[in-house]
């Protein structure tokens, strides 16, 4: 089986999942998402097929919402909260903390593939700002020396 063939029969499964639910694009693409790590551009047009929608609709979704990745994500995901409590508190310092630590801008990967760093736009965690998500662990009031714990530990951690 090709690899197209491969990808196609996997965008049907999850699409067939689906069938019924009143507006699925999101819960489709999350569950591209969560199985193939990311929605690669390939599965546009197969979503859009699969649920009768236009390539640009499905597109347009998939763009809009930071949560969605087009390329794998690294073996470790830092997400920085941008929103306007955790800016207050430090969280503009932080983010470029982590840029400069990590050598790259928000949504890429380090070239080891072992950091994806993201901006957010609300972890939900206001009262602890500046908050960061690590490998889907919150953490709040971090500060720069905090951030480069955390960092420093992920060689000891499993993705």
């Amino acid at each position: 089986m090709s690899d197209t063939e491969s990808l196609r029969e996997t965008i049907e499964g999850i699409v067939r999942r689906f069938e019924g639910v009143p507006g699925p694009l999101l819960a489709v693409l999350h569950g591209v998402q969560d199985l193939l790590g990311h929605v690669p551009a390939a599965a546009i047009p197969l979503i859009a097929e699969g649920l009768n929608l236009s390539r640009a609709e499905v597109h347009g979704v998939v763009t809009f919402y930071h949560h969605f990745r087009d390329r794998p994500a690294g073996r470790h995901v830092l997400r920085v909260c941008r929103a306007e409590a955790c800016q207050a508190m430090g969280g503009v310092a932080l983010g470029e903390h982590a840029r400069r630590r990590l050598g790259v801008d928000f949504e890429e990967t380090t070239a080891d593939g072992g950091v994806t760093l993201q901006a957010v736009y609300c972890l939900g965690n206001c009262a602890c700002s500046p908050a960061v998500m690590l490998d889907g662990e919150l953490h709040g009031r971090v500060t720069s020396q905090q951030l480069d714990v955390l960092l420093e530990g992920l060689a000891e951690r499993k993705p």
